[in-house]
Protein backbone atom coordinates (compact mmCIF):
# COMPACT_ATOMS: atom_id res chain seq x y z
CA UNK A 1 0.00 0.00 0.00
CA UNK A 2 1.42 3.51 -1.12
CA UNK A 3 1.23 6.37 1.30
CA UNK A 4 1.62 10.64 0.87
CA UNK A 5 2.49 11.24 4.35
CA UNK A 6 3.01 8.32 6.42
CA UNK A 7 5.44 5.19 6.03
CA UNK A 8 4.49 1.67 7.56
CA UNK A 9 6.72 -1.14 7.63
CA UNK A 10 7.22 -4.29 9.34
CA UNK A 11 9.80 -6.36 11.12
CA UNK A 12 9.87 -9.06 13.71
CA UNK A 13 6.01 -8.53 13.77
CA UNK A 14 6.20 -4.83 14.63
CA UNK A 15 4.48 -2.63 12.34
CA UNK A 16 6.11 1.25 11.98
CA UNK A 17 3.78 4.02 11.47
CA UNK A 18 5.70 7.07 10.80
CA UNK A 19 4.55 10.55 10.14
CA UNK A 20 6.74 11.82 7.03
CA UNK A 21 5.80 15.22 6.79
CA UNK A 22 8.95 16.76 8.95
CA UNK A 23 9.45 19.82 6.86
CA UNK A 24 5.85 21.13 8.55
CA UNK A 25 6.40 19.49 11.85
CA UNK A 26 4.64 16.40 10.36
CA UNK A 27 1.29 18.51 10.97
CA UNK A 28 -1.46 16.29 9.61
CA UNK A 29 -3.98 17.61 6.96
CA UNK A 30 -6.78 15.84 5.25
CA UNK A 31 -4.52 13.19 3.84
CA UNK A 32 -2.42 12.07 6.57
CA UNK A 33 -5.78 11.70 8.44
CA UNK A 34 -7.28 9.44 5.87
CA UNK A 35 -3.89 7.64 5.37
CA UNK A 36 -3.52 6.67 9.23
CA UNK A 37 -7.32 5.61 9.50
CA UNK A 38 -6.26 3.38 6.48
CA UNK A 39 -3.16 1.99 8.05
CA UNK A 40 -4.51 1.11 11.56
CA UNK A 41 -7.45 -0.28 10.46
CA UNK A 42 -5.22 -2.80 8.21
CA UNK A 43 -3.12 -3.00 10.58
CA UNK A 44 -5.85 -4.28 13.29
CA UNK A 45 -6.79 -6.88 10.49
CA UNK A 46 -3.12 -8.33 9.59
CA UNK A 47 -2.71 -11.63 11.34
CA UNK A 48 1.20 -11.49 11.09
CA UNK A 49 1.36 -7.48 13.37
CA UNK A 50 1.34 -8.36 16.94
CA UNK A 51 2.43 -4.59 17.83
CA UNK A 52 2.73 -1.29 15.98
CA UNK A 53 4.78 1.88 16.98
CA UNK A 54 3.83 5.00 16.01
CA UNK A 55 6.82 7.38 15.25
CA UNK A 56 7.79 10.14 12.99
CA UNK A 57 10.54 11.52 10.86
CA UNK A 58 12.15 15.02 11.82
CA UNK A 59 12.70 17.21 15.04
CA UNK A 60 9.36 17.08 15.70
CA UNK A 61 6.96 14.32 16.53
CA UNK A 62 3.63 16.17 15.86
CA UNK A 63 2.70 20.18 15.25
CA UNK A 64 -1.33 19.24 15.26
CA UNK A 65 -3.02 20.51 12.47
CA UNK A 66 -1.10 21.92 9.46
CA UNK A 67 -1.62 26.05 9.03
CA UNK A 68 -3.12 25.27 5.45
CA UNK A 69 -6.08 23.18 6.45
CA UNK A 70 -7.02 24.88 9.32
CA UNK A 71 -7.04 27.92 7.22
CA UNK A 72 -9.01 25.84 4.39
CA UNK A 73 -11.39 24.68 6.75
CA UNK A 74 -12.15 28.39 7.82
CA UNK A 75 -14.65 28.89 4.60
CA UNK A 76 -16.10 25.12 5.35
CA UNK A 77 -19.99 25.18 5.27
CA UNK A 78 -21.14 23.17 9.23
CA UNK A 79 -21.86 20.62 7.21
CA UNK A 80 -18.49 20.25 6.03
CA UNK A 81 -16.98 21.28 9.35
CA UNK A 82 -18.85 18.62 11.07
CA UNK A 83 -17.92 15.78 8.30
CA UNK A 84 -13.99 17.12 8.84
CA UNK A 85 -14.08 16.67 12.34
CA UNK A 86 -15.92 12.93 12.16
CA UNK A 87 -12.46 11.99 9.86
CA UNK A 88 -10.79 13.38 12.37
CA UNK A 89 -12.28 11.27 15.51
CA UNK A 90 -12.32 8.23 13.35
CA UNK A 91 -8.63 8.46 13.05
CA UNK A 92 -7.78 8.69 16.86
CA UNK A 93 -10.89 6.22 16.83
CA UNK A 94 -8.91 3.73 14.60
CA UNK A 95 -5.79 3.85 16.89
CA UNK A 96 -7.06 3.62 19.95
CA UNK A 97 -9.47 0.75 19.48
CA UNK A 98 -7.26 -1.47 17.59
CA UNK A 99 -6.59 -4.78 18.22
CA UNK A 100 -3.27 -4.76 18.34
CA UNK A 101 -1.41 -3.36 21.11
CA UNK A 102 0.08 0.81 20.01
CA UNK A 103 3.34 2.20 20.68
CA UNK A 104 3.61 5.99 20.63
CA UNK A 105 7.40 6.79 20.23
CA UNK A 106 7.62 10.53 21.18
CA UNK A 107 11.18 11.76 20.20
CA UNK A 108 10.30 15.61 19.66
CA UNK A 109 7.59 17.83 20.78
CA UNK A 110 3.77 17.05 20.17
CA UNK A 111 1.46 20.16 20.22
CA UNK A 112 -2.56 20.08 19.44
CA UNK A 113 -3.64 17.13 17.88
CA UNK A 114 -0.02 15.81 18.05
CA UNK A 115 -0.94 15.30 22.18
CA UNK A 116 -3.97 13.12 21.26
CA UNK A 117 -2.37 10.60 18.93
CA UNK A 118 -0.06 9.97 21.94
CA UNK A 119 -2.83 9.91 24.21
CA UNK A 120 -4.93 7.54 21.89
CA UNK A 121 -1.94 5.13 21.89
CA UNK A 122 -1.86 2.39 24.56
CA UNK A 123 1.79 2.94 25.97
CA UNK A 124 3.92 6.57 25.44
CA UNK A 125 7.93 6.64 25.81
CA UNK A 126 8.93 10.27 25.50
CA UNK A 127 12.28 11.35 24.83
CA UNK A 128 13.58 13.93 28.18
CA UNK A 129 12.98 17.68 27.23
CA UNK A 130 9.87 16.72 24.83
CA UNK A 131 7.26 19.69 25.09
CA UNK A 132 3.93 19.01 25.31
CA UNK A 133 1.02 21.98 24.68
CA UNK A 134 -2.48 21.72 24.23
CA UNK A 135 -2.83 24.62 22.39
CA UNK A 136 -6.09 25.05 20.96
CA UNK A 137 -7.23 28.00 23.46
CA UNK A 138 -4.48 30.00 21.93
CA UNK A 139 -5.94 30.02 18.83
CA UNK A 140 -9.69 30.17 19.92
CA UNK A 141 -10.13 26.67 19.75
CA UNK A 142 -10.96 23.51 22.03
CA UNK A 143 -9.58 20.17 22.16
CA UNK A 144 -12.41 18.27 21.35
CA UNK A 145 -11.95 15.65 19.27
CA UNK A 146 -8.91 14.56 21.31
CA UNK A 147 -10.60 15.14 24.36
CA UNK A 148 -11.77 12.11 25.07
CA UNK A 149 -8.43 10.24 25.10
CA UNK A 150 -6.31 13.29 26.80
CA UNK A 151 -8.60 13.34 30.02
CA UNK A 152 -8.33 9.69 29.97
CA UNK A 153 -4.29 9.92 29.95
CA UNK A 154 -3.34 12.53 32.35
CA UNK A 155 -6.91 12.57 34.30
CA UNK A 156 -9.97 15.67 34.77
CA UNK A 157 -8.06 17.43 37.10
CA UNK A 158 -4.82 17.94 34.40
CA UNK A 159 -6.54 18.49 31.90
CA UNK A 160 -8.80 21.21 33.35
CA UNK A 161 -5.56 23.17 33.58
CA UNK A 162 -3.80 22.51 30.63
CA UNK A 163 -7.19 22.95 27.99
CA UNK A 164 -7.35 26.21 29.61
CA UNK A 165 -4.13 27.44 30.38
CA UNK A 166 -2.45 26.44 26.78
CA UNK A 167 0.88 25.57 29.22
CA UNK A 168 3.86 23.84 27.86
CA UNK A 169 4.97 20.63 30.06
CA UNK A 170 7.85 18.67 29.41
CA UNK A 171 8.16 14.82 29.22
CA UNK A 172 9.30 14.76 33.06
CA UNK A 173 6.29 16.44 33.94
CA UNK A 174 3.92 14.42 31.48
CA UNK A 175 5.57 11.07 32.98
CA UNK A 176 4.57 12.48 36.44
CA UNK A 177 0.63 12.67 35.29
CA UNK A 178 0.46 9.40 33.74
CA UNK A 179 0.24 10.89 30.22
CA UNK A 180 3.06 9.18 29.19
CA UNK A 181 4.31 5.88 30.48
CA UNK A 182 8.67 7.26 30.67
CA UNK A 183 10.81 9.75 29.87
CA UNK A 184 14.11 8.23 28.93
CA UNK A 185 16.91 10.04 27.14
CA UNK A 186 16.68 10.75 23.84
CA UNK A 187 19.61 7.90 22.61
CA UNK A 188 17.75 4.89 24.75
CA UNK A 189 14.26 5.49 23.20
CA UNK A 190 14.93 3.15 20.49
CA UNK A 191 15.81 0.35 22.92
CA UNK A 192 13.26 0.95 24.85
CA UNK A 193 10.73 1.23 22.57
CA UNK A 194 12.20 -1.88 20.89
CA UNK A 195 12.30 -3.77 24.09
CA UNK A 196 8.24 -3.48 25.10
CA UNK A 197 7.64 -3.86 21.22
CA UNK A 198 9.32 -7.60 21.77
CA UNK A 199 7.87 -7.98 24.76
CA UNK A 200 4.43 -7.69 23.32
CA UNK A 201 4.89 -9.92 20.43
CA UNK A 202 6.40 -12.62 23.07
CA UNK A 203 2.79 -13.05 24.94
CA UNK A 204 -0.51 -14.68 23.11
CA UNK A 205 -1.97 -12.13 20.08
CA UNK A 206 -5.50 -13.23 21.46
CA UNK A 207 -4.91 -12.33 24.70
CA UNK A 208 -3.40 -9.04 24.46
CA UNK A 209 -5.96 -8.03 22.36
CA UNK A 210 -8.47 -9.16 25.14
CA UNK A 211 -6.49 -7.66 27.56
CA UNK A 212 -7.25 -4.23 25.73
CA UNK A 213 -10.97 -5.05 25.12
CA UNK A 214 -10.81 -5.79 29.12
CA UNK A 215 -9.47 -2.46 30.08
CA UNK A 216 -11.64 -0.67 28.49
CA UNK A 217 -14.62 -2.60 29.54
CA UNK A 218 -13.55 -2.30 32.88
CA UNK A 219 -12.30 1.40 33.79
CA UNK A 220 -14.94 4.17 34.98
CA UNK A 221 -17.47 1.35 36.22
CA UNK A 222 -18.75 0.58 39.62
CA UNK A 223 -17.30 -2.25 41.46
CA UNK A 224 -20.65 -4.23 41.51
CA UNK A 225 -21.71 -7.83 41.27
CA UNK A 226 -22.60 -7.39 37.66
CA UNK A 227 -19.09 -6.25 37.34
CA UNK A 228 -17.49 -9.20 39.40
CA UNK A 229 -19.44 -11.62 37.25
CA UNK A 230 -18.73 -10.39 34.18
CA UNK A 231 -15.14 -10.78 35.12
CA UNK A 232 -15.63 -14.31 36.11
CA UNK A 233 -17.28 -15.34 32.69
CA UNK A 234 -14.38 -13.56 30.88
CA UNK A 235 -11.69 -15.51 32.59
CA UNK A 236 -13.65 -18.79 32.41
CA UNK A 237 -13.85 -18.89 28.78
CA UNK A 238 -10.29 -17.35 28.58
CA UNK A 239 -9.64 -20.94 30.20
CA UNK A 240 -11.39 -22.95 27.80
CA UNK A 241 -9.98 -21.40 24.90
CA UNK A 242 -6.93 -22.52 22.37
CA UNK A 243 -4.65 -19.92 22.95
CA UNK A 244 -4.77 -20.58 27.23
CA UNK A 245 -4.48 -24.10 26.60
CA UNK A 246 -1.34 -23.95 24.76
CA UNK A 247 0.32 -21.40 27.07
CA UNK A 248 -0.72 -23.00 30.06
CA UNK A 249 1.11 -26.84 28.20
CA UNK A 250 3.90 -24.96 27.27
CA UNK A 251 4.90 -23.49 30.61
CA UNK A 252 4.26 -26.63 32.60
CA UNK A 253 6.16 -28.61 29.96
CA UNK A 254 8.87 -26.02 30.25
CA UNK A 255 8.75 -24.96 25.90
CA UNK A 256 8.12 -22.52 23.82
CA UNK A 257 4.25 -21.39 23.45
CA UNK A 258 3.33 -21.92 19.60
CA UNK A 259 3.06 -18.31 18.90
CA UNK A 260 6.44 -17.87 19.45
CA UNK A 261 8.00 -19.69 16.37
Amino acid sequence: MRYETIKVTEANRVATVTLARPDVRNAFNETTIAELTTAFEWLDAHEGVRAIVLAAEGTAFCAGADLNWMKKMAGYSDDENRADARKLARMLEAIHRCGKPVIARVHGDAYAGGVGLVAAADIAIAADGVKFCLSEARLGLIPATIAPYVVRAMGERAARRYFTTAEVFDSARAASLGFIHDAVPADALDETVAKLAATLVANGPDAVRACKRLVADVAGRALDATLIDQTADWIARTRAGAEAREGIAAFLEKRTPSWRE
